[in-house]
């Protein structure tokens, strides 16, 4: 477990390789205003939860209460990053009481199921790793050019990134068990029982060449009151490329919460210019 910032508790759920070292630029952004608690999936290197117990939701969704519990916090806001979001919003709907509000994002959608590449994936993880690493300019190379303006910026993010991807390496087999998990799964099934404020951020439709976006945004109906907010210029990885928009986002989101109004202010950052583009 890791543990940044101050202010209000946030925990921050991973997406699908597992590793919140990926998310660190996030991570970091968030303790600007929140004390931000997160780790590594169930069974990834450092993870609190072993990998003996399985790749469950349950399991899954256990990282969360043990998150909460170990610092000691009745309930905090919950962040879910792509499938970190199916994750948050299983734990939402079964434990409400622990869960202040709810940010989905990028996360696959309440009715999402595998395409062919993910199909690919689950039947042979192991063999399909060099092929998800290299397609990985591909399926994100456009939201980094579009993301940041220049040139040093895209190169600066890329070696960053890349440095943080070597000192915490993905599994692929997890990441195979975790993908044949959210394929055997529709967060519509529970999404009704979610009752925290919940926002829902998404990248622009053109750039997330990961999770369809037209997908992620129908937890607005899923949710009763959900919102859903768009990070512009950004794809899949908006909370890394943007790490400082993504959490004037969720800041907002928690301001309007806190201060007992509409948290639909947060939707008129659709088509604003990012911080970090100023």
């Amino acid at each position: 477990m890791v543990h940044f910032g101050s202010g209000p508790p946030l925990v921050l759920v991973p997406g699908i390789q597992g590793r919140w070292e990926w998310m660190e630029p996030a991570v970091r952004a968030l303790a600007d205003r929140f004390t931000v608690a997160t780790a590594s999936l169930p069974g990834d290197a450092g993870s609190p939860i072993g990998g003996e117990r399985g790749q469950g939701l349950d399991v899954q969704a256990s990282l969360i209460e043990h998150l909460l519990d170990e610092c000691g916090w009745p309930q905090a806001l919950i962040v879910g990053v792509s499938f970190g979001g199916v994750v948050a919003s299983y734990f939402a709907a079964r434990q409400p009481d622990r869960v202040s509000a709810l940010v989905l994002v990028s996360a696959p959608g309440p009715d999402w199921r595998p395409d062919r590449r993910a199909t690919r994936y689950m039947r042979s993880p192991l063999l399909m790793a060099p092929v998800f690493v290299a397609c990985t300019p591909a399926r994100i190379g456009r939201e980094i050019w579009t993301a940041l303006p220049t040139m040093a910026r895209r190169v600066g993010f890329v070696g960053e990134q890349a440095i943080r991807v070597m000192r915490a390496p993905m599994r692929p087999a997890l990441m195979g068990a975790r993908l044949r998990l959210l394929a055997s799964v529709r967060s519509a099934d529970w999404c009704g029982g979610i009752t925290a404020p919940t926002l829902v951020i998404t990248g622009d439709q053109a750039l997330d060449r990961v999770v369809p976006v037209t997908g992620t945004r129908r937890y607005r109906d899923a949710i009763v009151g959900a919102r859903v907010a768009e990070l512009p210029r950004t794809g899949h990885i908006g909370c890394v490329t943007q790490p400082h928009a993504f959490a004037r986002l969720v800041r907002e989101f928690w301001d309007a919460l806190d201060a007992g109004g509409d948290p639909a202010c947060v939707a008129a950052a659709e088509g604003r210019e990012s911080e970090e583009q100023r």
